[in-house]
């Protein structure tokens, strides 16, 4: 294979007509400009220079190899400059993955916000549950992933993953807006073991969560519909045939006929955490978005606090 740093002598070499010159041009001394044609010459078996009283010229085979050269001499320039303006988040792809909740309320600001900061990087936002994305990540198919984790039962990422923790998503309960609970402002969730309940499917992150926190209450709950769609929930609480448990994420849109309720002392909550390589693994505009989504998560927790 040639080597590229011979190949760029021989072009400064037939761009100045001497060897002084390209030795001049490139800082090397005379004898290892003429060293390095030596050894270019050897390797391709041809004569590429010739002198004659108006200096160096090159052979038609050097002339060949020139261009050859120049050609590869600029690729490397623009793979150095494409790898510059990633590294400075000016270019390249982010890859990135969300549960859907998130993907809904936090990833849309993070997005306009990253791309008004940095519009040469292409973005991509594909939508599933952390159970299917965290194995994308590890695989190497996603630079970033969004996820939630409950208390006592992360995800297991793998040694070369790192999380950064942006919020923590309580769950609230959604009753009917004419169900007697509805007059408290707050609610323990031992007061909703003799209702019917609405929830995400049973095997549902959210569901096996929901279930947990119910038999540490003291009671199993009663599912009688199941919906992984939030807003279906709301639907089927308002139509009475149940209570839920819904991440406040999820509670972007709140209708008229349900009532929401905060669970005390110790509500039940899911943390929201930014996903990425480890270390040097991380791709920059990866490391820029979760800067992003922390800005955003302060500022939803800000806005849900005031509200």
């Amino acid at each position: 294979m040639l080597n590229v740093a011979r190949l760029r002598v021989l072009v400064e070499v037939v761009a100045r007509g001497s060897f002084s010159g390209a030795a001049d041009a490139l800082s090397y001394t005379q004898s290892a400009v003429s060293q390095a044609i030596a050894t270019l010459e050897a390797e391709t078996g041809a004569t590429l220079l010739v002198r004659d009283r108006r200096g160096v010229r090159p052979t038609a085979a050097g002339t060949a190899l020139v261009a050859h050269a120049e050609a590869v001499l600029a690729r490397l320039r623009l793979a150095e400059d494409e790898l510059a303006a990633i590294q400075g988040v000016r270019a390249g792809r982010l890859r990135m993955a969300s549960f859907p909740t998130a993907g809904a309320t936090l990833m849309p600001h993070a997005i306009a916000a990253f791309h008004a900061a940095h519009p040469g990087v292409e973005l991509s936002l594909a939508e599933d549950e952390p159970e299917h994305v965290a194995p994308r990540l590890r695989d190497g198919e996603l630079d970033l992933a969004l996820l939630f984790e409950f208390p006592g039962n992360g995800l297991a990422l793998g040694s070369g993953i790192e999380r950064r923790a942006l919020l923590d998503d309580p769950l609230h309960a959604v009753l009917p807006a004419g169900h007697p609970l509805a007059r408290e402002p707050q609610l323990q969730l031992a007061q909703l073991h003799d209702v019917a309940w609405v929830q995400t499917s049973a095997a549902s992150p959210c569901a096996r969560h929901v279930v947990r926190m119910c038999h540490a209450a003291g009671f199993e709950p009663q599912v009688s519909f199941e919906s992984d769609d939030y807003e279906t929930v709301q639907g089927l609480v308002a139509a009475g045939v149940g209570v839920a448990l819904v991440p406040r994420l999820a509670l972007a849109r709140v209708r008229d006929d349900v009532a929401v309720r905060a669970l005390s002392p110790d509500p039940p909550l899911r943390h929201i955490v930014a996903a990425t390589a480890a270390g040097a693994g991380a791709a920059p505009a990866a490391v820029a978005m979760i800067d992003i989504l922390a800005a955003v998560a302060r500022r939803y927790e800000d806005g849900v606090a005031t509200a």
